[in-house]
C-alpha cells in the first residue's frame, strides 16, 4: 500500500470526520474552544497511533474471536494513560475535557482504525495511518472550535478579536456546533466534486 495514498486518506480523502462520519461526539462537545479542540486532537492522535502499533503487532496473536475486546482493552489502557498525564500536568484541560477523555475509549475512529487497518498491516503503515487519521480528526475540530469561539464569545484563546461587535451566542452552544460542521461537510463535498469533475 502507498504511504502517501494513506496519509493522503487519512487527512483529506477518507476523513474520519467528513467522510466517514464517525467520532462526532467529542468533535461537537469538545469543539467550544481552540484549547479544547486541541487537548483532544493530541489525545486521539497519541491513542490511535499507540494502539495502531500494538494492535499491528499483536495481530497474528490476537484469535478472532477475542478481536474486539482485545482491541478495546488496548485502547483503554492509553486513554487511561492520557487520561493521567493530562490530570497530572494540564489539569485545566482534564478538567475541560471531562468525560470526553473516557469516551476517547469507544470512539469510532480508533476501533475501526484498529479493526480495519492495524490488524491487516504491518507496524510502519498502522502507524502512518494512526498518525494521517489523527491529524485529519484534528483539523476538523480545531477549524470548528476556531469558527465557535470567534463567533460565539468574540475571542481566540482569551484575546477579543471582533472588538465592539456583539458575539452570536447560538454559534457557542449545540445547535451552533451542528449548523457550522454542516457547512464544513458542505464545503468540502463540494471542493471534491469539483476536483473530481476538473479530472475528467
Amino acid at each position: 500500500m502507498n504511504k502517501k495514498q494513506i496519509i493522503k486518506d487519512g487527512i483529506i480523502g477518507n476523513n474520519p470526520v467528513l467522510v466517514q462520519l464517525v467520532g462526532l461526539c467529542s468533535v461537537l462537545g469538545v469543539s467550544t474552544t481552540v484549547v479544547n479542540a486541541v487537548g483532544m486532537s493530541l489525545s486521539v492522535i497519541f491513542v490511535l497511533v499507540l494502539s495502531n502499533i500494538v494492535v499491528s503487532i499483536l495481530r497474528n496473536f490476537i484469535p478472532d474471536k477475542v478481536r474486539i475486546p482485545a482491541y478495546i482493552v488496548i485502547i483503554a489502557t492509553f486513554v487511561t494513560l492520557v487520561q493521567m498525564i493530562l490530570q497530572a500536568y494540564v489539569p485545566a484541560i482534564y478538567d475541560s475535557l471531562g468525560l470526553f477523555i473516557p469516551l476517547i475509549v469507544v470512539n469510532c475512529i480508533i476501533l475501526a482504525r484498529a479493526e480495519s487497518f492495524a490488524s491487516k498491516n504491518s507496524l510502519g503503515l498502522s502507524l502512518i495511518d494512526g498518525f494521517a487519521n489523527g491529524i485529519g480528526y484534528s483539523w476538523v475540530i480545531i477549524v470548528l472550535a476556531f469558527i465557535r469561539e470567534l463567533f460565539g464569545s468574540g475571542a481566540i484563546l482569551g484575546k477579543n478579536i471582533i472588538g465592539d461587535l456583539p458575539a452570536i451566542g447560538m454559534v457557542a452552544a449545540a445547535p451552533g456546533a451542528f449548523i457550522i460542521l454542516g457547512i464544513m461537510y458542505a464545503v468540502y463535498n463540494q471542493i471534491q466534486m469539483n476536483r473530481e469533475k476538473g479530472g475528467q
